[in-house]
């Protein structure tokens, strides 16, 4: 299939140097991109696009989008764009979005960029390509050691039959994609009412068993120290895809967000939620505890894109650049 390089030019970035947009323009479409053209290993690159398409036929398919990352020639991830806009064949201005992770493990360096492949579902235009200046920083993660006693050996552990079926359930549930279940394209907000971390996200964890063994393992969410029986809410609006109790992670919440995105809610003491209810930002999930693999009490906060583990707060600012 033909695919066209379009000529792009920059429009503006934001005032903090988190958004930049660019514009593409032919005969018979034009539209926006928005996108964060920077960011770490362990965040993700977010991406809004908007067109307008001037003389769409009647016969004519949906417009579609992928969201590819690079590293110069060679390929590393790729994602489908979903529509915010409803779908139907008059539509002639379509919006859809599409967020990328960037694994913790990709090396800062020079030499990466997006590329954007789309049609317009006119077959006259051809598929195009936009390519994005894009910038990985550097970020450097803690490490720590952390000594299990022989309750927290035993979990951490634990090859049964059950708790592997917790893992694949669990699995399955963060590569579902649904393009159709948007529920908020906010901010995230905190679920606890705490600053106090007893762990961060990407905190590079070595497990000594009482056995003497030990185990390396990344911490894929951030840590409130908060007591026993504190509240805990949820970071946005969603449904409720998992709420019960884990071998490993005990008491436990699952949300999905957006196609793709999840937060999770480790070790509660309690839960206030089922499976399918749908909860707003701020509502009630359970209170924290230390159910699961706790060494104290404490709420893991985690969120997934993708099934890939990204920084929680990389999600408390305006990611999916609805106000640009």
């Amino acid at each position: 299939m033909k695919k066209t390089l379009l000529l792009i030019t920059l429009l503006f970035t934001t005032c903090c140097a988190f958004a930049a947009t660019v514009s593409f323009h032919e005969e018979i479409f034009s539209g926006t991109i928005t996108y964060n053209e920077k960011a770490q290993p362990g965040e993700a690159v977010w991406a809004r696009m908007n067109m307008r398409i001037d003389k769409k036929k009647k016969n004519s398919s949906e417009p579609a989008a992928i969201l590819q990352l690079y590293k110069e020639d060679k390929k590393l991830d790729s994602v489908r764009f979903y529509h915010l806009t409803s779908k139907g064949k008059r539509q002639t201005t379509p919006e859809m979005l599409a967020g990328l992770p960037l694994s913790m493990w990709l090396e800062p360096d020079e030499g990466y960029s997006l590329k954007i492949i789309f049609s317009t579902g006119t077959s006259s235009a051809g598929d195009k390509e936009v390519i994005l200046p894009f910038t990985l920083e550097e970020v450097q993660f803690n490490k720590e050691i952390i000594p299990l006693d022989e309750k927290n050996s035993g979990i951490r552990q634990n090859m049964s039959a059950e708790r592997l079926a917790q893992i694949e359930k669990l699995n399955n549930i963060l590569g579902t994609v649904m393009e159709n279940d948007i529920y908020s394209l906010k901010p995230f907000i905190k679920p606890v009412k705490s600053d106090r971390y007893t762990a961060y996200f990407g905190d590079q964890r070595i497990y000594q068993y009482t056995n003497g063994k030990t185990a390396n393992s990344p911490h894929y969410g951030n840590d409130y120290g908060v007591p026993e029986g504190t509240e805990v809410s949820a970071c946005a609006e969603g449904r409720v895809v998992m709420a019960e109790f884990r071998i490993s992670t005990g008491w436990s919440v699952v949300i999905e967000h957006l196609p793709g995105l999840y937060s999770l809610y480790y070790h509660m003491s309690s839960l206030n939620v089922k499976e399918n209810d749908y909860v707003k930002a701020g509502e009630k999930l359970g209170l924290s505890g230390s159910t699961g693999l706790a060494t104290g009490p404490h709420l893991h906060w985690e969120v997934r894109l993708n099934m890939c583990a990204v920084k929680p707060e990389f999600f408390m600012q305006d990611f999916t650049q609805s106000a640009q």
